[in-house]
């Protein structure tokens, strides 16, 4: 009992969130945590690739970027939680375990919370973005049961 270790309540978290209602409720688990203790939640999410397509119609030209058009689509998410809690969100190229892992090493996460989608079974053996995350994270990682 002597090298008992003094646990804090996360500060800075990290969630992934996609369109998927499974991703959405970890980030609602984020929230209510972040609520609880006062943390900063950093939502991100990852596209494949960008693209960039540039449409002309009439004289008017419209340019869709995917990896914008995935970031609104999550500020929207995080506007109708309806939480005071401070938050930032970010959308980035490339797999969704690479960008959380990132934006955790960048922002000094204390904690990153994803659903455990595809970790039973054989999506466990093949790989999944919580087990991505569990082997290259730099803190704790909450793995919450979405499913």
């Amino acid at each position: 009992m002597g090298n008992e270790a003094h646990v804090q309540a996360p500060q800075t978290l990290v969630v992934g969130v996609s369109d998927a209602e499974t991703s959405q409720l970890a980030a609602r688990h984020a929230v209510a945590l972040a609520e609880a203790s006062g943390a900063t939640v950093h939502f991100v999410t990852a596209v494949d690739h960008d693209e960039v397509k540039v449409i002309d119609m009439g004289s008017d030209e419209f340019v869709f970027d995917s990896i914008e058009s995935a970031r609104t689509s999550v500020e929207r998410f995080v506007q109708s939680l309806s939480s005071s809690v401070h938050y930032t969100v970010e959308a980035a190229e490339g797999s969704p375990a690479k960008a959380l892992v990132a934006v955790a090493e960048r922002v000094g996460a204390d904690l990153i919370v994803v659903g455990n989608v595809r970790m039973q079974g054989v999506g466990r053996v093949l790989g999944s973005v919580g087990a991505d995350v569990l082997r290259t994270a730099p803190c704790s990682v909450l793995i919450v049961k979405t499913v």
